[in-house]
């Protein structure tokens, strides 16, 4: 976990513009990732069976969660929360490779609806979590994906 945490020490605090940019767009665009998961045709096989309300969940408290991250970035407290919510969900049916799939989705509707100086900002956050999966998966001690 201290690695991890040193990683995330690197991640530069986003600037007070980008953050409130990412604040008024953070519904609107959760809403576009849950619904983007949950027209996959794969969606039951990366998030299990009766899912969807609790991915629609983690969708929108992942956004109210980035948002406060990018107002103070706390690399203590965004490892933390991180593996927490893995262990969470992964106990709870989602598998590994959801985290990818939410991720990616994540990152694609940053471009789109963010300015560019803004998504510049944000991407390493979602970098940073995406390259980091196997480890918060090695730190939960849960290797779900099949």
């Amino acid at each position: 976990m201290k690695m991890l945490i040193e990683k995330a020490k690197a991640l530069k605090q986003p600037s007070e513009k980008a953050a409130q940019e990412y604040g008024r767009k953070k519904d609107m665009m959760a809403d576009q990732v849950a619904q983007i998961l949950e027209d996959r045709s794969d969606l039951e096989k990366l998030i299990g069976t009766n899912n969807v309300s609790m991915m629609k969940d983690n969708t929108h408290n992942m956004a109210r969660f980035m948002e406060s991250i990018f107002v103070k970035h706390d690399p203590a407290v965004l490892v933390q929360t991180v593996l927490w919510v893995f262990r969470a969900y992964l106990s709870h049916g989602f598998q590994l490779i959801f985290w990818s799939a939410h991720l990616n989705t994540w990152i694609e509707i940053l471009e789109k609806e963010m300015s560019p100086e803004t998504y510049k900002e944000l991407y390493p956050f979602y970098f940073w979590m995406q390259v980091n999966i196997p480890v918060f998966s090695e730190l939960t001690g849960e290797i779900h994906e099949k």
